[in-house]
């Protein structure tokens, strides 16, 4: 396993094969800082997880990735662009889309009305593709959002994301609070994805993150104290230490 020390003072460099590159990130909310030298990098196809107490700071980078919040210094660098100071639907026009743990959907439209706001602004309305990967949703077209389980909340944010084929997911905590079975369905959703799609995913669950990862980023108080990339060292016994 890569020390912490090695991991955090290794900084991401930019190469040919990086999607995203993250470089001396540092973010604040008011006078708190929040953030500290965060760098990491995410090739295509590739899933990376990051890993961490609650508070750690894991929601605050994929949102400061997506535009969400401004960072107070570094880089963020995706598809050989910079993402600094761009506005997040300019981000998710770039082919980053971000996918936010509040599972919130639009209540009062349709699942139909949902995909069709996904559409408009991507312009890809190939809603096979969705269903393909969630067939649930082709059943429940005419239901409103607002009457549909966290699971299928969870299918319906993550099939609009889909639309428009982003380059990079960033997802956080999609398995939280749902039942065992949407979590393995998600496991393998996931699987498929990667294989045109890469994914930064804040996680908890450790069993899923040890079944898909490619690498993990552990954070703790903002820091990023490790880095793990060999496979044979993405392990629940070695995650749950940062937890």
């Amino acid at each position: 396993m890569p020390s912490a020390s090695g991991a955090a003072a290794r900084s991401p460099g930019v190469n040919g094969e990086d999607l995203l590159v993250v470089r001396g990130l540092s973010v604040s909310y008011g006078e708190s800082r929040v953030l500290f030298d965060v760098s990491l990098a995410v090739k295509p196809r590739q899933i990376v997880a990051c890993v961490g107490r609650n508070g750690a700071g894991k929601t605050t980078l994929l949102r400061s990735i997506a535009g969400f919040l401004k960072s107070v210094s570094g880089s963020v660098i995706g598809g050989g662009a910079s993402l600094v100071g761009l506005k997040p639907y300019d981000v998710a026009r770039m082919g980053i889309k971000y996918i936010p743990q509040d599972k919130k959907v639009f209540s009062d439209l349709t699942v139909r009305e949902n995909l069709e706001l996904g559409s408009y602004t991507s312009g890809d309305y190939d809603w096979d593709r969705v269903t393909g990967y969630f067939p649930k949703l082709k059943q429940l077209m005419e239901r409103k959002a607002g009457y549909l389980s966290g699971g299928e909340r969870q299918m319906l944010m993550i099939g609009r994301a889909l639309l428009g084929s982003p380059k990079l997911l960033l997802v956080d905590e999609p398995t939280e609070g749902l039942a065992p079975s949407v979590v393995a369905q998600l496991q393998e959703v996931f699987r498929e994805l990667s294989k045109k799609t890469a994914l930064v995913i804040v996680e908890q669950n450790l069993s899923l993150v040890c079944a898909i990862s490619d690498k993990v980023y552990a954070i703790k108080e903002g820091h990023v104290v490790t880095e793990i990339s060999d496979e044979e060292s993405i392990k629940a016994n070695v995650c749950e230490q940062y937890l």
